[in-house]
């Protein structure tokens, strides 16, 4: 086994860009926790599934402002996009909270990136 390592030095995140998000898994995760009645989970849990939905959620708003940074921001999917980002950028920074209700927020904003991000790379209809 070597002592050394190899740091790996990506600051405009190309290489995180090119790698795609593993997003079954995570929508599964989206809709367990907006299916939820009354769940009877433990604080921690429902912190550990914050922090989990926050951090994807995080990933896919670095591919909706990279697919965003192309289009006009003043109208259309340009400004559709910034004011879904916005509000992801308001929703994360606050730190989660050991609840259901913080849980589905996080969820409901994973759910919004997603939607933000399938129509910013939805092919356009070919013209006739």
């Amino acid at each position: 086994m070597s002592d050394t390592y190899v740091v790996l030095h990506d600051p405009d995140g190309r290489l995180e860009a090119e790698l795609p998000l593993d997003r079954a898994p995570h929508e599964a995760l989206v809709t367990a926790v907006l299916a939820w009645k009354d769940p009877d989970l433990e604080p921690h849990d429902y912190e550990q599934l914050a922090l989990q939905l926050a951090g994807h959620a995080r990933a896919v708003a670095d591919d909706v402002r990279r697919h965003a940074a192309t289009l006009p921001k003043n109208d259309g999917p340009g400004a559709l996009a910034e004011i879904v980002l916005q509000e992801a950028d308001r929703c994360l920074s606050v730190p989660p909270k050991g609840t259901a209700h913080c849980a589905q927020n996080r969820a409901r904003l994973a759910r919004a990136l997603y939607e933000r991000l399938d129509r910013l790379t939805k092919p356009l209809p070919a013209a006739s």
